[in-house]
């Protein structure tokens, strides 16, 4: 167990956090939530003895082993992939050690082989002998090749570093284990295995994670982080979500009776209960609802930004024809003979094994980058808004909001003062003062939430979006996706955010070097589906991951 006890911590007149009081338990899996800034990984250093807070303690069950996943990734450039591995387990790594150190000497005395006996017995109780295939076998199941194990960290590319480092924490069964964005580049079947792998995890898991679907699957509680405290709330994010904001629309129906409330509640954690049976976590967080008092849950503070857009015109019949378009980069091919047509309704997800392409592939379509090959034509009605990876040509005139804003107003607004444009910004939380703000001193979510804004005055039919949750909140990424859920004209879009993907896709589009894959159907679908896996295979022509 982990107790903390009366924790505060400031930085100057910036408290963070105030008097924390918390216990995490074994069998349970704590996703910690909470805006951008708030502290979550903060509060991840404290639990890990990195950062003392001002005030109060962390306390850990005497014995236990606390196993953290590093961010570090030039902390063991000279460490074999697989020893990095084995150095997870810090006590068993320091054993090994001292007992080859004791075999090296050359002036071996009866004395040093009684203590390497102590050792031998100690590894051995720890499963020592068992420890190098262990680590190659969680290895490979994180997608690091055997051919690979014996190579030193600084020569693997950075995405197998993130595998390595994350074998690193999982190595050794720990007591306690410390995870901060644990699915930051990995694939789609690395997340579910990782998923699966933490959903039967026995002992205690803490996570900071920006992916709803993760957090769904493998988290039994919720630590909300707001206002510098932190309470503990019982299922998963999505139970978090629609139970708080359930909450705060009967909270704002002051007649409705308290038995009433009650009532709806109830109804909702029976379905939710019903719904949890299908997941992996369905035994602990049935008992964890089962536990659950109503007073327990409240209404969310958070601010969810506004992002609605609305269509001046519905599109036409004929939206984008692409005929046979190519690219190569540096003799690279990146995609050929794309061929499609989009229609009416569509909303469509793009995928590819290499993100350069599908990033690419987006700047052509908007005259923002030349094909090798092909053609592309966008209808006549078509009103294009587009949010490109990476948006930095988009501020390098270091102009305040307002004016920054304004040079984007579309031709068709002839009333663009102050107050429009105040509005515009007002939905993506930029409120009072912030309108001054240059945008030089803007943070990466700050400028995703000014390109929303930017796209929202152009009234669009056809909205492309390239990553749109990367350097997001939870808050923005739950409101984006259900903006474009409910949009009703059509999305273009590619993202790392399975929730996202699943809840807003109705078609699927695969770019490989070989060409496409095209079905119309959900993301899980495709995910799931037989057909398509054989021709994934067949398009790589290697073992494939998403």
């Amino acid at each position: 167990m982990i107790s903390v006890r009366n924790v505060s911590l400031s930085y100057g007149k910036r408290v963070l956090f105030d008097e924390v009081n918390l216990n995490f338990t074994k069998g349970n899996c704590y996703g910690v939530i909470g805006a951008n800034g708030a502290g979550k990984s903060t509060f991840l250093k404290i639990l890990s003895g990195e950062i003392e807070p001002n005030k109060g303690t962390v306390e850990i069950t005497p014995g236990e082993r606390m196993s953290v996943l590093k961010q570090n990734h030039f902390e063991f450039d000279e460490i074999t992939v697989l020893n990095s591995v084995l150095m997870g387990n810090k006590k068993l790594w320091e054993i090994a050690k001292e007992r080859d150190e004791i075999y090296a000497k050359a002036d071996f005395t009866e004395e040093d082989g009684m203590r390497a006996g102590e050792l031998e017995a100690e590894y051995g109780e720890m499963g020592g002998y068992t420890a190098e295939s262990d680590a190659g076998v969680l290895l490979g199941d994180l997608g690091v090749k055997e051919e690979m194990h014996s190579v030193l960290m600084k020569d693997v590319p950075g995405s197998v570093k993130v595998r390595v480092l994350l074998a690193q924490a999982l190595f050794g069964n720990p007591d306690i284990l410390l995870l901060d964005e644990p699915t930051n580049d990995l694939d789609v079947e690395t997340i579910g295995w990782l998923e699966n792998f933490l959903a039967d995890y026995e002992n205690i898991v803490i996570v900071v994670s920006h992916d709803r679907h993760f957090l769904d699957a493998v988290c039994t509680h919720v630590a909300d982080v707001d206002r510098a405290k932190i309470k503990i709330f019982s299922g998963n994010y999505t139970f978090w979500y629609e139970s708080s904001q359930l909450i705060a629309r009967q909270i704002s129906d002051k007649n409705k009776k308290m038995e009433d409330k009650r009532k709806d509640l109830m109804d909702f954690i029976a379905r939710f209960s019903a719904n949890a049976s299908k997941s992996k976590q369905a035994t602990s967080r049935k008992k964890a609802l089962e536990k659950l008092v109503i007073d327990e849950i409240e209404p969310s503070n958070r601010k969810y930004p506004g992002i609605i857009f609305k269509q001046l015109r519905e599109v036409g019949n004929q939206i984008l024809n692409v005929e046979k378009l190519e690219k190569s980069i540096e003799g690279r091919q990146l995609f050929k003979d794309v061929t499609f047509s989009v229609n009416k309704g569509d909303k469509i997800a793009f995928l590819s094994k290499n993100h350069v392409a599908l990033s690419t592939f987006f700047d052509i379509i908007n005259g923002e980058a030349e094909a090798d090959g092909g053609k592309y034509e966008w209808g006549t009605t078509v009103t294009k808004a587009y949010l490109p990876n990476d948006n930095s040509e988009f501020f390098k005139n270091n102009l305040n909001l307002m004016d920054w804003l304004r040079q984007y107003v579309p031709p068709h607004v002839t009333d663009a003062d102050e107050p429009f444009l105040r509005g515009f910004l007002g939905k993506m939380l930029f409120s009072g003062d912030d309108i001054v703000k240059k945008t030089s001193v803007l943070s990466g979510g700050e400028k995703v939430r000014c390109m929303t804004s930017r796209m929202m005055l152009q009234d669009p039919n056809v909205v492309i979006l390239d990553e749109p949750t990367n350097h997001l909140d939870l808050e923005s990424i739950q409101s984006f996706n259900e903006s474009m859920t409910n949009f009703k004209g059509i999305v273009l879009f590619t993202t790392h955010d399975h929730t996202f993907m699943q809840s807003v896709a109705t078609r699927i589009i695969e770019i490989t070097p070989k060409g496409i894959i095209d079905r119309l159907m959900t993301f899980d679908e495709y995910l799931a589906d037989e057909r398509v896996k054989a021709l994934r295979a067949e398009m790589y022509g290697e073992g494939v991951t998403a």
